[in-house]
């Protein structure tokens, strides 16, 4: 009777591809399950200021531009349009004083245009209001 010597024995190899398609599996649901940032399409010259910082983009984005007009989630309103939109917003199972509301303003508006949203927006019921810029170069 021949005993195997240690050349002799047999190798097992631990088969790498269920490990591979669990990754891939793992990064395809990452992918499609992430939410992307999606920017605005209004074009506008936002104020810079060397404190800024980023904001999240969820909730709600109210645009005010150069022309005067006033957007809400891009959906172009009226001062007493906005209100409504707010108002009327479904803030899902988060409360209205925690939803988060983005003013971004263009540099040429005013600060009584400003002043006048946010007085709509906290009337609306709104707490968390981020004022969006740009950083400074």
């Amino acid at each position: 009777m021949k005993l195997k010597t240690k050349r002799e024995r047999i190798r097992s190899n631990v088969d790498m591809t269920p490990m591979i398609d669990i990754v891939f599996q793992l990064i395809l649901f990452f992918l499609v399950s992430t939410t992307f940032a999606t920017l605005p399409g209004i074009k506008l010259n936002l104020p810079q200021s060397h404190t800024a910082e980023s904001t999240s983009l969820m909730g709600i984005t109210i645009t005010a531009d150069s022309n005067g007009a006033l957007y809400f989630n891009d959906k172009e309103v009226s001062m007493t349009g906005l209100g409504e939109e707010l108002l009327t917003f479904d803030t899902g199972t988060t409360k209205k004083e925690e939803f988060p509301v983005s003013l971004e303003a263009d540099s040429e508006v005013t600060n009584g245009t400003i002043v006048k949203i946010f007085d709509v927006i906290r009337e609306s019921g709104y707490c968390v209001i981020n004022l969006r810029t740009t950083a400074e170069k």
